[in-house]
Formats: structure tokens, C-alpha cells, sequence
């Protein structure tokens, strides 16, 4: 005997799909029935990665997202609903990152962070928490009631590390936004959890693992190894399953035990 999540039926969203955690995560959506939306704005990549899936018999659609952009947000969650349906699931993943000292930040460096990680975040999970609570309060048509929302945070928006203070700092929002959503919206069986990843190996940081420096940093993990995208799948498939009514407001530390 076997235990299996099934998301037959269930459209999700993906933002930042067009590589790494986001690339994955749609993938394994797809992989457990999903119909995916793949979002992002290196359009010819969610094409790829759209053919990819379908050519494994799953459901993809491909729409322009510009997470910086409320018109874009708007546009994008009605053109993906237009075209594949209510969205029963949201994984808000679009992050940047820069790399400096506090005191070299700039106006514009703290923008970029924010803008994308914490602005756009919030901006899209709004956008599609409304149709969600519409459709629970019968205000809208949907076969789903309540949904699932689950915002990638990040182990640095746990635990500060060096060099990135604007991007822990951005992140750590990330975490109180969940609880403030999961607090606002569970009455309506909306669950909105965070995913904190820690340190994973994706095409953006792979050249950094060779480096002098990455090596001494993954000298100082407790396993002494990074994570892969895939390690993420089982912690995702959890908060987006059907049967995970009962987990709310949570933070998941999917970290190798490095924030102990």
C-alpha cells in the first residue's frame, strides 16, 4: 500500500518559473495532476520548460508576469484564469538577491530587493487571494473553495547571514506576510504557509559552489553538502496537497538543519 497526493482537477500558479526553485516546483506540480500556469517574463524559457511538461502528458500555459508591475499582476492572474480556470494554487516564488556590505547598499539595490521580494510577493498573493475569498464567500464561480498559497521565503529571513542583510531583511517580511494572510483568510479555508529554503544548487549560484568561497561556506553546513531543487519537492507537495487543511501559518525550514 501506497500513499499518493493527487492534484487532479487543481490549476496552480507558479511565478519565477522560468529556472531553478520555480522550474522545479512546476514540474513536480505537473507531475501530481496539476495544471500549471508558468509565470515569469523570460518568455521563451517557460515555453521550453511548457513543452517539457506536455510532452510528459501533463497541462501547462505559459503568461507574462512582471511581479515589479500591479497591471502585470492583474493581467496575468486573469489571463491565466481565462485560460485555464480558477487558481486553486499559488506558490509566489519570483525572489533577486544582491550581494554587499549594509553599508554599500543603495537606494536603488534596496528597491530591487523589495520591489520583487516582498512588494511583488505580497501583490500576487492579494491579486489571487480576492478570487480565492470571492469564490469561498459565493461571490464568484469555482468548483474549489479555499485554496492553497504557499510563499518561498528563505532560511535567511530566519536567520541573518552576512552579505545579504537586504535580502534577509526582505525575506523575513515574506515570513510575517504568511502569518498575517494565514491569520486573515484561514476562516475561509485559504492556508497560506511559507517555504524557507536553504541553500540549493540552481543555475543562478552553481558557479559559486566551485569557488574558493563556496567551498569554505559549505565547509561551514552541518552535512557539508548544498541541496537540490528536487529536496524542495516533498515540503512543497505537502502544503499544496488537498488533505493539508490543518497546516496554517506555518514556516518550513527545508534547510539541512542549517538554521539550528
Amino acid at each position: 500500500m501506497s500513499y499518493q497526493i493527487d492534484l487532479a482537477g487543481r490549476v496552480a500558479l507558479v511565478t519565477g518559473a522560468s529556472s531553478g526553485l520555480g522550474e522545479q516546483f512546476a514540474k513536480t506540480l505537473a507531475k501530481a495532476g496539476a495544471a500549471v500556469v508558468l509565470a515569469g517574463r523570460r518568455i521563451e524559457r517557460l515555453k521550453t520548460l511548457r513543452a517539457e511538461i506536455e510532452s510528459l502528458g501533463g497541462d501547462a500555459h505559459v503568461v507574462t508576469l512582471d511581479v515589479t508591475d500591479l497591471a502585470s499582476i492583474r493581467a496575468a492572474v486573469a489571463h491565466a484564469e481565462t485560460e485555464m480556470g480558477t487558481i486553486d494554487i499559488l506558490v509566489n516564488n519570483s525572489g533577486v538577491s544582491t550581494t554587499q556590505k549594509l553599508v554599500d547598499v543603495t537606494e536603488e539595490d534596496y528597491d530591487f530587493v523589495f520591489d520583487t521580494n516582498t512588494r511583488g510577493a505580497f501583490f500576487v498573493a492579494q491579486e489571487v487571494g480576492k478570487r480565492m475569498l470571492a469564490r469561498a464567500k459565493g461571490a464568484a464561480p469555482g468548483t474549489f473553495t479555499g485554496g492553497r498559497i504557499v510563499n518561498i521565503a528563505s532560511m535567511a529571513g530566519l536567520r541573518v547571514l552576512g552579505q545579504i542583510g537586504v535580502y534577509a531583511m526582505s525575506k523575513a517580511a515574506v515570513v510575517h506576510m504568511t502569518r498575517a494572510m494565514a491569520l486573515e483568510w484561514g476562516r475561509y479555508g485559504i492556508n497560506v504557509n511559507a517555504l524557507c529554503p536553504g541553500y540549493i544548487d540552481t543555475e543562478i549560484n552553481h558557479h559559486h559552489w566551485q569557488t574558493e568561497a563556496g567551498r569554505k561556506l559549505v565547509d561551514l553546513l552541518p552535512r557539508k553538502r548544498v541541496g537540490q531543487p528536487r529536496d524542495l519537492d516533498s515540503a512543497l507537495m505537502m502544503l499544496c496537497a488537498n488533505e493539508s487543511h490543518f497546516i496554517n501559518g506555518a514556516v518550513i525550514q527545508a534547510d539541512d538543519g542549517f538554521a539550528v
